[in-house]
């Protein structure tokens, strides 16, 4: 296990769609190790593998206090979301030093394979479901700021390209 370096957008894999992951195997497995160090030395609540150059349709969530609720998911899709939405702020690792309110639904069901390969459904319910959204999103070659409107997206770029020249 290690923590592993982030891509810096523009890097072109923060554009492209990751690839499915046809069954759990060892590799799958100690790539979703390092994400979660990767994830818990950032500190983030969540973390998408290509994120860190993998291009893999992993991702690994964690938004408990505790930090002892590490969910790990292989091939997520969103199959019902909640109408009614919420705000949170959102930033990545992958474009440091500025972040956006972003708008999501409050609650989404997602079918996804497990750690044991297995498919199954579940419930996310606020930050969680935030982040399990902002994962399927880098999992489909989406930043969270291609959710916000061209001049807030705009104003955003901007800034970080001064703050990371």
């Amino acid at each position: 296990m290690s923590v592993r370096a982030y891509l810096q957008w523009p890097d072109a894999r923060l554009r492209t769609a990751a690839a499915d992951v046809p069954e759990i195997t060892p590799d799958v497995l100690g790539i979703w190790d390092d994400m979660i160090d990767t994830m818990d030395a950032m500190p983030g609540v969540g973390l998408a593998a290509p994120q860190i150059g993998v291009m893999l349709r992993l991702a690994v969530v964690d938004a408990s206090d505790s930090r002892d609720r590490r969910i790990r998911l292989a091939n997520p899709e969103i199959i019902e979301a909640s109408a009614i939405m919420n705000d949170h702020e959102e930033a990545s690792p992958n474009l440091p030093g500025v972040f956006a309110k972003v708008r999501r639904p409050r609650g989404v069901t997602v079918r996804f394979m497990d750690e044991t390969g297995t498919y199954v459904r579940r419930d996310f319910v606020g930050l969680e479901a935030t982040s399990v959204q902002h994962q399927i999103d880098h999992l489909q070659g989406k930043m969270y700021f291609d959710n916000l409107s061209k001049v807030k997206r705009d104003m955003l770029l901007r800034k970080a390209r001064k703050l990371n020249g």
